[in-house]
């Protein structure tokens, strides 16, 4: 072994886990974003379940969560099998979005609302919401702190679809335009995070809830 390659396995490993929270029970499919109350369904306590179970036996020290309820309740499972308290951060909150607490999935629900649709016009920024960059910005400063406090360990943030993707997509190098529907950030997803010293080895995703998804109702997701 070269003596670059002794002094690269020499340096910690830490591993920041992004955990998307599972199903939400929504019947009447409004874009919730982050109004109250919105809590996980009986389908996404198991997703949340299952997510647990694929972590129990990886070296977590840190967990870290959104503050509104379906991220939560997402993280107390993961919680409670570490033993660890879960710490709030607004900045792995879900993003903002001018749609909020209307009928718009998929995006056809806008020709409800003509008023609105003038907000769609930059998918770019995007024109509706959250800027991306911002948005980037303050998952990259949470992630960082929570790699701070777990190095050589692991960590998980429970957080939202949106700010998952995009912070992966600035990780990764990638354009922030993007399809929603196309996201790999499916509920109760894994997007994992490496590091070896400060210098970012990989970027992998894994889906512990994977034989749940297809049970999963239109709408439940954000």
């Amino acid at each position: 072994m070269s003596e670059s390659s002794t002094a690269h396995a020499a340096l910690p490993r830490t591993v920041v886990h992004l955990l998307r929270h599972g199903e939400v029970h929504n019947p009447d499919r409004v874009l919730y974003g982050r109004l109250p109350d919105y809590h996980l369904s009986t389908l996404g306590r198991q997703m949340a379940l299952l997510a647990a179970k694929h972590l129990a036996d990886h070296d977590i020290t840190h967990i870290v969560s959104s503050p509104l309820e379906r991220a939560r309740e997402t993280a107390s499972p993961v919680a409670e099998m570490h033993g660890l308290p879960v710490t709030l951060d607004e900045r792995v909150i879900e993003a903002e979005n001018v749609f909020e607490g209307l009928q718009v999935a998929g995006g056809q629900g806008l020709l409800k609302h003509p008023a609105l649709l003038v907000k769609a016009w930059n998918p770019f920024r995007p024109s509706w919401g959250e800027p991306y960059v911002e948005l980037a910005a303050r998952m990259k400063a949470a992630i960082d702190d929570v790699r701070a406090a777990a190095r050589g360990h692991e960590a998980v943030i429970v957080s939202h679809q949106a700010p998952i993707w995009t912070v992966r997509c600035a990780y990764e190098g990638r354009r922030f335009l993007h399809d929603p529907r196309k996201r790999e950030c499916t509920l109760a997803s894994l997007t994992s995070l490496t590091w070896v010293g400060d210098d970012l080895l990989s970027v992998s995703y894994s889906e512990p809830a994977a034989s749940l998804l297809a049970l999963a109702q239109p709408g439940a997701g954000a």
